[in-house]
């Protein structure tokens, strides 16, 4: 019964000392990036103060002062420093006549002195650094102090609560495929801080006056003053944007100017009908290009691939707006196969929205599928497959097509984010209420809660697709994945 004990302690604290020496190891590499040092700082201040001051009592201990001093002297000694000067004077005399530069006595001795120091530091910190090496030691890091304390089961077990979110993105670091992702979603954090900020000063530029186009001509200056009021347009332009800001991030844009209706109700209720179309148009064309790309690239300069591709051509030339007229014009009007309008209950009327949104999409990636497949199948690990005797199947799917992915995700990816944008297009062709739709009605206003809320929360599924897409390259990708893992 002891010896089971024995052996479960003995197993705790194996997994005890390689977390700590994890955590640690993870710590000392954030102290050296300056950007995640300062946030690693913060989220864990206290247990930080604590290491701090334990990390400057054992430096007191490490040898190293009394090292360097030593190895001060003996450079002291040797006149080290005044032969050092003379090699900066010369060498900066040197650069300063290869580049034709004409500098004042002062400030050459200025550029001078600054450059000896930092050299003579360099020189000094290698010179104390290996007199340690030399004698068993080295210099104590905050990273040592930090895994001497984690290794103290008492210590960790009372720092877990006010250091959990230090501990949280020490976890995050540690695991490359967490951190690219976290970097991605704090980049996309700052990406919609821009496009609100840019969004509401345009709007608030803006000649038209919100007041004046929703009362009527008619209205007194005193209406329109209760109006700017009840809205808060009367406020400072910066008390304005930080509620704007606020709101986005409470999803709480409050009223619509007209209409008074919840604006992140109403935004929340259409944006799914403009995503659901702009999806099914995006599964519609990939089920159409991908193929049609792969066999042009199978069969280059055939009677398909120039037919499919001079179609391509047409679909990127033809205006959305054109070509829903002409099909409401042919299969609503003429032969009534579809209904012209857009009919939730009816899904034959999601068909003709579908394949106008789509067709541009469909016409950008099986150009891109087959260029991109045209530029693999040559490549010499191509032709080292089929000389393996591998099936022209396998070759191309396991060794061309997946190779050629890449840029075909990336155009996928940017032409969604284009297509959630331009969706307004094809709703008002259809009478789609949908949210490109409903930022169109509101812009004239204009209404800016719901053009904010529109805008940024288009912004906000754009920047998600674009993380997907980072994320896919290293699924596809091992050489994106193993970059990753040294990230």
């Amino acid at each position: 019964m002891k010896g089971g004990l024995l052996g479960l302690n003995l197993a705790v604290g194996s997994k005890m000392s390689r977390l700590a020496q994890n955590l640690s190891f993870i710590y000392g590499k954030m102290l050296l990036h300056p950007s995640y040092r300062y946030v690693l700082f913060i989220l864990g201040l206290p247990l930080n103060l604590i290491v701090l001051l334990m990390w400057q009592s054992g430096r007191q201990k490490d040898g190293w002062q009394t090292a360097q001093r030593a190895v001060e002297q003996e450079m002291l000694s040797s006149s080290y420093r005044d032969k050092l000067r003379t090699i900066v004077e010369e060498q900066l005399r040197r650069k300063h006549h290869f580049f034709q530069q004409q500098v004042s006595e002062p400030e050459f001795k200025r550029q001078a002195e600054e450059w000896l120091e930092e050299t003579y530091q360099k020189e000094l910190n290698e010179r104390t650094s290996r007199r340690l090496q030399e004698h068993g030691a080295q210099r104590l890091t905050m990273a040592d102090t930090f895994r001497a304390l984690l290794d103290k089961p008492w210590f960790f077990a009372l720092s877990i609560i006010p250091g959990c979110l230090m501990y949280v993105i020490l976890l995050i670091y540690g695991n490359p495929y967490l951190k690219y992702i976290f970097e991605r979603i704090l980049m996309t954090m700052f990406v919609i801080l821009g496009v609100a900020t840019l969004v509401f000063t345009i709007l608030y530029l803006s000649p038209f006056n919100p007041a004046a186009n929703i009362l009527g001509e008619t209205a007194t200056q005193e209406q329109i003053a209760a109006f700017n009021h009840v809205y808060g347009l009367d406020q400072p332009y910066l008390v304005q944007l930080w509620n704007n800001i606020k709101g986005i991030a409470l999803f709480d844009l409050g009223k619509s100017f007209s209409g008074n209706e919840d604006v992140t109700a109403t935004i929340a209720r259409k944006f799914p009908i403009t995503l659901t179309l702009a999806v099914i148009s995006l599964l519609l064309a990939l089920v159409i290009a991908l193929p049609i790309g792969i066999i042009s690239a199978i069969k280059p300069n055939s009677l398909f691939d120039y037919t499919f591709m001079f179609i391509a051509l047409i679909g990127l030339s033809i205006p959305n707006f054109w070509q829903g007229l002409i099909f409401i014009l042919n299969f609503s009007i003429k032969m009534q196969w579809l209904p012209a309008t857009f009919n939730p209950q009816n899904w034959l009327s999601i068909i003709m929205p579908t394949i106008v949104l789509g067709t541009g999409l469909t016409a950008a990636v099986a150009r891109m599928t087959r260029s991109s497949t045209l530029e693999v199948i040559h490549e010499d690990y191509v032709m080292t497959a089929r000389a393996k005797g591998l099936s022209e199947r396998n070759v191309l799917l396991k060794h061309a097509v997946r190779n050629a992915l890449i840029p075909i995700v990336t155009v996928v990816g940017l032409q969604f984010g284009g297509m959630l944008g331009g969706a307004a297009v094809t709703e008002k062709v259809f009478n789609i209420s949908g949210l490109g739709s409903y930022i169109v009605d509101k812009q004239f206003i204009p209404d800016i809660p719901s053009i904010m809320g529109g805008v940024v929360y288009t912004a906000i599924t754009i920047s998600i697709i674009n993380v997907i897409v980072d994320l896919l390259y290293a699924f596809i990708d091992p050489r994106v994945r193993s970059k990753m893992k040294q990230y």
